[in-house]
């Protein structure tokens, strides 16, 4: 039998200060209720000064691998992905090797927004089936809190910061990892931008008045493409399987909004306790939002051995994807 990838630890690591709606009310145009209804978020962690992506991408780290029972000597791979780094350089990925101790290990960033943690699996899958003995750590981690206009409520209540992290390691059983599906279109990607900081639009006074140092979305177009774009990689990864709808245990999607997960289960025809959801604790937390939901779904005890596991993920460029696994 070939080497399968399997996930072997998980760990979430969240910022000290928790932001309520209430505490948006006092600051900008907006109510508890507002929010609510139109996203399902009720908080979000926001990051301090003293706590840059690094900081909680190792935290999220270390707790997966003491769940795995793995030391940092033992990593092989570390992949990191983010679309709000500490630095354009080093990568994030460079820095938590370092923290870590984990000097034998390769490093490096990937940058797919809010599918990031499902491409960073479908790279860590390649490289365990190739070679069963590696142990790859994959990291999701954003402080997105610095890349949101604060005054624009359409935005800035949406997301928050966070990270998530798995140990991928090989085993010759009949579980882990069974397919990834990994989708973009990049024709669309001024609905869901940062269009200064780069080179193109680099940090200029005139980037800045424009307010292209921050996230740009087009909540609409954003959503159908979200909902299209979602149910077709969850059918692709169903069929890839020989799984019906009805074979599912557990759905874990990108906790974006709450009415792309209700429309998109509706469509499905997923009862509600299939469909994993901490949209309501964390907001938008991009590319860390399915690690720190597969965390929190393991540490409840919700992951049983052979239960058939689907994750989803769609994010800005436009990027999505899906990675099927039995736990």
């Amino acid at each position: 039998m070939t080497n399968r990838a399997v996930i072997t630890g998980t760990g979430a690591f969240l910022p000290r200060k928790v932001v309520t709606n209430r505490d948006l009310e006092a600051e900008i145009d907006t109510t508890d209720e507002w929010i609510r209804t139109r996203t399902g978020i009720r908080q979000r962690y926001i990051a301090g000064d003293d706590e840059p992506n690094s900081y909680l991408a190792v935290n999220a780290s270390r707790r997966a691998m003491e769940m795995a029972g793995v030391n940092p000597s033992e990593l092989d791979m570390i992949i990191v992905g983010t679309l709000t780094p500490d630095m354009p350089m080093p990568s994030v990925a460079c820095l938590v090797q370092k923290e870590l101790g984990a000097k034998k290990a390769g490093a490096f960033d990937l940058s797919a927004t809010c599918s990031g943690f499902l491409y960073g699996l479908s790279i860590a899958d390649k490289f365990v089936r190739d070679n069963g003995r590696m142990k790859v750590l994959v990291i999701g981690s954003e402080v997105l809190s610095r890349r949101v206009n604060w005054q624009d409520r359409t935005t800035c209540v949406l997301f928050g910061d966070g990270a998530g992290a798995a140990v991928i390691t090989g085993t010759r059983e009949k579980r882990g990892i069974l397919s990834t599906h990994l989708h973009a279109d990049g024709s669309l990607w001024e609905f869901l931008a940062i269009r200064g900081l780069g080179t193109a639009q680099p940090v200029t006074q005139d980037v800045l008045d424009k307010g292209w140092q921050y996230i740009e979305m087009s909540g609409r177009d954003v959503f159908k493409n979200a909902v299209r774009a979602l149910e077709s990689v969850t059918l692709e990864a169903l069929e890839a399987n020989h799984w019906t709808a009805d074979d599912l245990d557990l759905l874990i999607c990108h906790q974006a909004n709450m009415r792309i997960l209700d429309h998109l289960r509706e469509r499905l025809g997923l009862a509600q306790e299939k469909v994993f959801i901490n949209i309501d604790k964390y907001g938008n937390t991009s590319a860390a939002s399915i690690p720190i939901a597969l965390d929190e779904a393991n540490r409840a005890g919700m992951l049983n051995p052979g239960m058939k596991v689907l994750m989803i993920a769609f994010g800005g460029g436009f990027t999505w994807g899906a990675v099927a696994l039995e736990w």
